[in-house]
């Protein structure tokens, strides 16, 4: 029996359904799957040979690429040309390109080609890593590729690694863990209508905003994340953290958890964790270290010391699509004790229980019930490039960073306005004569604007102690010396340009 299902012949399906080894055959049109996949492939191979051919930035205004779609949904199917067609007319002019070479904001990124094939053949399998048996392969290939990035990083061998999508969720559900520690029954209880007292989470103002989003979300309130002073580089300061700890005892507020910060958003400063974690052990307060982004660096002998004191805190984050070339999103919660984060979140229906034994059900460790198979990509990039290839672009980032910040420090009209240890350089110009701090962020933010603009490199911006700076950041696979050198000539070209 031969049905014909869909649009264009779509799909044909040759064989009963209830019948012996069915066979399938996909086409669109007169063309097969196979064909049209091998268009998209063709189309990936051509981007990341030549990227820095479309601008860094698109010259586009709001609401131009929803102009430009139809108001509904097409009744009937397209083909997979047109849909192609309308890819390259109507997307891609109004794409960011981060995989760009001179994509230097936030935290620069890119995907190794090998995660974008596992992320094709992880769509194809499209298993949900839920329970154990819901895709066995998937639960266990996670734990394995967690001990690879934890030993390559240094974590404590008796730790455990989870993937989940973001900081965010990884963060929230470390807090939610912390929260849990406490032994309040919140779970059981919630927290309105009863006597507790206010919970508190100490961090800084140079801690990512994940942070008070979790607050929000586990009913902590805004107010309660206390945010404790920073050094002249933007470290936390150990003594002010136990005087804010002190007073919150006295005054009958119940301390939660601590959030040290390893490489922050805005300038990649390093909190002193092996102070901090000496606190918190001694006032038994759950310590969460968010190394989303400068985690990764610290398989690099010479950047270990990153994970000093991570041993005595309780939870750590790292992004390996941020700086280990995965594509969004990948983030890992290493966990000291993960019976903590069980106890917070297991909730098992009828439906779902197993007669599975001592396996590990990934369900258990979070808000999410299905999983995608992302420890694939993580697996794929891990073995295609090798430890000693990661680490040579690593080398090679932080590398053209302090080049460039030697460049800015040579010139006498920029400055730099932090401490750079790995691949991020804040930085301002700051011509002759000019000293007032308003008229300074009058000219950087019109400096910022004119050379995003140029569509020629894309760069970002932060505030430290209410002083505007640049930020360029370095983390793309297809980076080089000569994108630096560029970058650091266009900067001056629009510099030169402005009206001081």
């Amino acid at each position: 029996m031969t049905s014909e299902l869909g649009y264009e012949r779509y799909f044909i399906v040759s064989g009963l359904l209830w019948g012996p080894a069915p066979t399938l055959t996909i086409v669109v049109g007169e063309r097969t799957f196979e064909e049209d996949f091998a268009r998209v492939g063709r189309w990936i191979e051509e981007y990341l040979s030549e990227p820095s051919r479309y601008p860094v930035l698109p010259a586009i205004r709001p609401g131009e690429v929803a102009a430009a779609l139809p108001d509904h949904a097409p009744e009937e199917g397209e083909p997979f040309e047109r849909i192609m067609a309308d890819f390259e007319r109507i997307i891609i002019p109004g794409i960011t390109h981060w995989n760009h070479p001179r994509f230097f904001a936030y935290f620069a990124t890119s995907a190794a080609p090998a995660a974008i094939a596992a992320e094709a053949l992880a769509a194809t399998l499209d298993v949900k890593v839920m329970l154990w048996r819901t895709s066995p392969s998937a639960a266990e290939l996670e734990s394995v590729v967690m001990r690879w990035l934890g030993r390559l990083m240094g974590v404590p061998e008796t730790w455990t690694g989870v993937i989940y999508d973001t900081a965010s969720v990884a963060g929230f559900t470390a807090l939610g863990a912390a929260r849990e520690s406490l032994g309040l029954h919140i779970r059981e209880d919630g927290m309105s209508g009863r006597d507790l007292p206010p919970l508190r989470i100490y961090a800084t103002t140079q801690t990512h905003s994940h942070i008070e989003k979790a607050a929000i979300a586990l009913g902590i309130g805004q107010r309660n994340v206390v945010a404790v002073p920073c050094d002249e580089a933007y470290r936390m300061d150990p003594m002010a953290l136990q005087r804010a700890i002190d007073e919150d005892r006295r005054a009958g507020r119940q301390p939660m958890a601590i959030v040290a910060t390893v490489g922050t958003t805005s300038t990649t400063a390093i909190d002193p964790v092996p102070a901090i974690a000496e606190i918190a052990q001694r006032e038994r307060i759950w310590l969460h270290v968010d190394a989303a982004y400068a985690g990764v660096a610290s398989i690099l002998p010479e950047f270990a010391y990153l994970m000093d004191g991570v041993a005595r805190a309780d939870s750590l984050v790292v992004n390996p699509h941020k700086w280990l070339f995965i594509p969004m999103d990948l983030s890992v919660l290493f966990l000291r004790d993960e019976a903590t984060v069980r106890r917070a979140f297991t909730l098992v229906p009828e439906f779902l229980t197993t007669t599975d034994g001592d396996v590990r059900n990934y369900m258990d460790y979070g808000i999410q019930l299905g999983r995608r198979f992302r420890a694939l990509k993580l697996w794929f990039v891990l073995r295609h490039m090798g430890a000693a290839q990661i680490r040579e672009r690593l080398r090679g980032h932080i590398a053209l960073a302090q080049r460039f910040a030697q460049w800015v420090d040579e010139d006498p009209h920029w400055e730099s306005m932090a401490p750079h240890p790995l691949s991020l350089v804040c930085f301002r110009y700051h011509p002759a004569g000019v000293n007032d701090e308003a008229q300074l962020e009058r000219i950087n933010a019109q400096l910022l604007e004119a050379v995003n603009a140029t569509g020629e490199m894309f760069i970002s911006h932060t505030k430290l102690d209410e002083r505007y700076a640049l930020r360029l950041a370095i983390g793309n696979l297809r980076t080089t010396r000569s994108d630096v050198e560029a970058a650091w000539a266009i900067l001056q070209r629009e510099a030169a340009g402005l009206a001081v």
